[in-house]
């Protein structure tokens, strides 16, 4: 990397490999179960090569043509004095041009006053690298090196697969948005269609078994008992009204009896959950309390065993 600013080129890097690595993390895992898993595979191949080029861009010599030693330079200098003869005080002097043919056409060799060197045809000096390079195509501070001779087959394979990762990423980012866009629209008319639809009992003060069955809106025409006639009422008393005391413990479970038999009926709780009305203290006076003067029946004596068979005949 011939830049002494490589500050750009670490962005670049920086701006490649957090876009992939996002890729990667969110949109391949979810594309690879739902569409196939060759979506990653071919995306971590251009990924790959496009640093791969992107590194060998950056590090390798764009073509640097090397200054001249100071016995050539002082030669050249002796040579262009030659060539255009003495100069008179206050006049420039020529410029420094020699003629080269190619294909027929006259190409000009500009001298280069840094590099001390005739610049062969196509080349320029950097002002950035400081250097004269052959074929000089530009200075490309996202590789952080000059693009030349050497070095310009891999930029343009950089740049070619730097693009269509760029349109892979981008394509099957919207393939992701689809698809999450069509779930989220399956979810969301599911969702608001049952929220609708108890909005509705709730507006009526209606269950959904009720609904079902038609209890109230059957061919028999029978009027809901539960509706107060009003919708602010109804909402009020499902959504707002008292809730009775649970019958579970804390740990959720119906505790039973102490003597381990059935679990209280419904009409037992439902009996147990209705208002009791307060019993005059004076009906609790133990005096009052007839006592239990019952006895328990006697049970009859048990009857003797009957002789063996064989031990009567004996005896007759």
């Amino acid at each position: 990397m011939m830049a002494r600013q490589k500050g750009i080129f670490y962005l670049t890097l920086f701006l490649i490999l957090g876009t992939c690595t996002l890729f990667f993390a969110f949109e391949c895992r979810y594309l690879a179960v739902q569409l196939s898993p060759a979506i990653p595979v071919f995306a971590a191949m251009l990924f790959l090569f496009s640093m791969a080029t992107l590194l060998r861009t950056s590090f390798s010599d764009p073509g640097v043509i090397p200054r001249a030693l100071p016995d050539e330079a002082a030669f050249i200098e002796m040579e262009i004095e030659a060539t255009n003869g003495a100069v008179p005080q206050g006049q420039r002097p020529p410029p420094r041009i020699k003629n080269f043919q190619i294909n027929n056409q006259i190409v000009k060799l500009k001298y280069c006053y840094t590099c001390k060197i005739f610049r062969p045809p196509r080349a320029s000096h950097c002002s950035i690298c400081d250097n004269c390079v052959e074929r000089f195509d530009h200075h490309c501070p996202w590789v952080g090196n000059c693009v030349g001779k050497r070095n310009y087959r891999y930029f343009y394979l950089f740049i070619l697969s730097l693009s269509l990762l760029t349109i892979y990423v981008f394509a099957f980012n919207i393939v992701y948005v689809a698809l999450k866009v069509l779930i989220c629209f399956f979810t969301l008319w599911s969702v608001v269609g049952l929220t609708g639809f108890h909005t509705f009992l709730v507006a009526l003060n209606q269950t959904t078994n009720e609904d079902i069955k038609g209890s109230w809106t059957g061919k028999n025409r029978v009027q809901n008992p539960y509706s107060h006639g009003n919708i602010v009422k109804n909402c009020c008393e499902v959504l707002c009204g008292p809730l009775p005391p649970s019958v579970l413990d804390r740990r959720g479970i119906l505790p039973l009896e102490e003597s381990g038999s059935r679990p209280p009926s419904t009409q037992e709780t439902s009996s147990s959950l209705l208002p009791q009305s307060p019993v005059p203290t004076e009906q609790l006076n133990s005096s009052e309390i007839p006592e239990d003067t019952s006895t328990p029946e006697e049970m009859p004596p048990p009857e003797p065993p009957e002789p063996p068979q064989e031990a009567a005949e004996a005896e007759k």
